[in-house]
């Protein structure tokens, strides 16, 4: 898949599951559901901790994880370490406010939808 799916790949999909419709709804890659899942297994994990769960380089899971931040699905914290400096630790956001934000988005695509079917031919 060269692109994000978008709402319209769920149309006509009989059985999508989760991690599609996640995809789909919020247009993301499944490599970035798949992030927000091992996040809600693994919160407050580092950037190189998910490579290493994911199976993935961590420029990747970066992008994945700014992807997620922009979307709302995860957050942020720095911690500093004892030995100085700092580092992120990342944490989804629980799984009822996901499923809320998954059903209004689809609500709002729905109305957009039935709005242009009731304004056609007028």
């Amino acid at each position: 898949m060269s692109g994000s799916p978008d709402i319209e790949d769920l149309v006509g999909n009989a059985d999508p599951d989760f991690t599609h419709i996640l995809s789909c709804v919020f247009g993301i890659r499944d490599h970035e559901s798949r992030t927000y899942l091992e996040l809600r297994d693994h919160p407050g994990s580092t950037v190189e901790e998910l490579a290493s769960l994911l199976e993935r380089d961590r420029s990747n899971v970066n992008r994945s994880l700014s992807t997620l931040q922009e979307k709302g699905l995860v957050d942020r914290e720095r911690r500093l370490l004892d030995s100085g400096g700092y580092v992120y630790q990342y944490t989804a956001v629980d799984l009822p406010e996901a499923k809320e934000m998954l059903h209004e988005a689809l609500d709002e695509w729905v109305a957009a939808v039935h709005s242009e079917i009731d304004a056609f031919g007028e």
